[in-house]
């Protein structure tokens, strides 16, 4: 009887390929949560958060991050959030620096009244 050490090693399984796309996206989650409140600028960040598919935290960094680049800005409404954005910003990298923010928006909004299911 051949010891159990002795015995080649089982060939390793692949995984089997998933039909769910690839982990990413043509935009970053800047543009995501940024189109988020374009669409619903009232709503909490944890909102945001569950839409973009990251954590609160995330959406606070990249929220700080729009505003200090000028493109966001955070009004107060009594004891909440209201995010206007600055559609006259232009978009920060040079190959689409040409661009402004109002005008990635409107195209990604175009004819939009929520996700597809489709």
């Amino acid at each position: 009887m051949t010891p159990a050490s002795d015995l080649p090693s089982p060939a390793p399984q692949r995984p089997e390929r998933s039909s769910a796309p690839a982990g990413w996206t043509f935009f970053s989650n800047h543009s995501h949560v940024l189109l988020y409140l374009a669409r619903e600028p009232d709503m909490p960040l944890r909102s945001a958060a569950q839409a973009v598919g990251i954590t609160e935290r995330a959406v606070q960094r990249i929220v700080r991050d729009l505003e200090e680049a000028g493109i966001l800005i955070r009004v107060r409404v009594g004891r909440r959030n209201r995010y206007e954005i600055r559609g006259d910003q232009s978009l920060r990298h040079p190959i689409e620096a040409h661009e402004t923010v109002g005008n990635l928006l409107a195209f990604l909004m175009l004819n939009q009244t929520g996700p597809q299911t489709d």
